[in-house]
């Protein structure tokens, strides 16, 4: 199988041993998870389900950040425990993911369950001359990671622009270079807090990630990623914290997926141009929904509209027309292919069509992308 790398920008075999590990950075359960969020996790799982038809296991872990800024504010504008938000927009994210017939995770772990593992990591990068301390707050010191920026490729310029976007805070006073990025910070007095060597506090968001991949998959991940939106900072971080720390290569390969607009602006819950998965399974059957998703790259930004959902529900019809046919042919073969060149799964539907169209069975073709007739 051959997927493109985020770090060294091109299309290059994977290389993995009898188990596969990948990590899927998961939703911060403030709010329910929207179609952006649905195309990255079924990408994910149309990986694990082309590796296991090669008779390879797979481990994917897809972490809940239930602690952070996002969900700390919403539970305070709603009044509610951070917690208990956190329950209820995961019971719906759960049934959102089973409409979508996703694979189940090796593991779904919070990151109120890594503290320890946090703590720990934190004061490795301390002793490591990675990080130092300010007023109770803990900062990761990017210029003493020489690699800083290979997963991204931006520029000083464009980093530090990214990071006031995506709440890094460049302009924070206490920082020694804008680049730097918070590892712990004290909470306020409404927020959760843990003990720690440096005053109670909680974490920053990236040391989340590393602590809970280097705990549940190892020092090295054959696959880690996301939207396409987390390459910077998040995944850069994630890459210089876990590598000051484990002296090796944290990710194999980097896979990013495309983001999905509404009406010519990115999805994004502070616009709140959203659609959900759950509401598309009201006026169409969730397999619909799935192929729906499936007619497109991973790779590249799309835009949604109702004829996606359309198209999709006709495809199925006619997919399913070949149900009593007798004959068969090497479409699997095809789809195989067609999923080993970069995860090409619209050339892969292409092939489950023209062998429908001319009266193969196409159920077990279907089945490799998880769709069921």
């Amino acid at each position: 199988m051959q997927l493109y790398d985020t770090a060294r920008q091109g299309v290059f075999e994977m290389e993995t041993g009898p188990v596969v590990s990948l990590y899927s950075c998961g939703i911060t359960p403030y709010d329910s998870a929207h179609l952006g969020h649905a195309f990255v996790y079924l990408t994910f799982d149309v990986l694990q389900r082309r590796l296991r038809d090669e008779g390879l296991e797979t481990r994917c872990v897809r972490n809940v950040t239930d602690v952070d800024d996002d969900i700390l504010r919403k539970a305070r504008e709603l009044g509610v425990h951070y917690l208990d938000l956190a329950a209820e927009e995961m019971a719906k994210f759960d049934r959102d993911m089973s409409i979508l017939n996703l694979l189940p995770m090796y593991s779904e772990p919070r990151a109120t369950g890594a503290i320890p593992e946090i703590l720990t990591l934190i004061g490795q990068l301390l002793e490591k001359g990675h990080a130092y301390q300010v007023n109770g707050s803990v900062y990761f010191e990017a210029s003493t990671f020489e690699r800083f920026g290979q997963v991204s490729h931006d520029s000083r310029e464009e980093m530090i622009a990214l990071a006031k976007q995506h709440g890094g805070n460049p302009d924070d006073p206490q920082k020694r270079d804008p680049l730097d990025f918070i590892l712990w910070q004290p909470s306020l007095d409404d927020e959760p807090s843990w003990e720690s060597r440096w005053g109670a506090g909680r974490p920053g968001w990236h040391i989340e990630c590393s602590a809970l991949a280097l705990r549940d998959l190892g020092q090295t991940l054959d696959v880690h990623g996301g939207g396409r939106d987390l390459v910077f900072p998040h995944h850069e971080c994630e890459a210089a914290q876990s590598e000051s720390v484990t002296n090796v290569k944290f990710v194999k390969h980097w896979l990013h997926v495309g983001l999905v607009g509404l009406d010519g602006t990115k999805m994004s819950k502070s616009l709140g141009n959203l659609v959900f998965v759950d509401e598309l399974a009201e006026v169409a059957e969730p397999a619909a929904v799935r192929v729906a998703l499936l007619q497109q790259h991973y790779r590249y930004d799309w835009e949604w509209t109702n004829d996606i959902l359309l198209r999709a529900q006709s495809r199925l019809s006619t997919w399913r027309s070949t149900l009593l046919s007798g004959r068969t042919n090497d479409v699997i073969d095809e789809v195989r292919a067609a999923l080993d060149n970069d995860l090409d799964t619209p050339s892969a539907l292409n092939a489950i069509d023209l062998a429908a169209q001319s009266g193969y069975v196409v159920g077990p073709a279907a089945a490799l992308l998880g769709v069921t007739l």
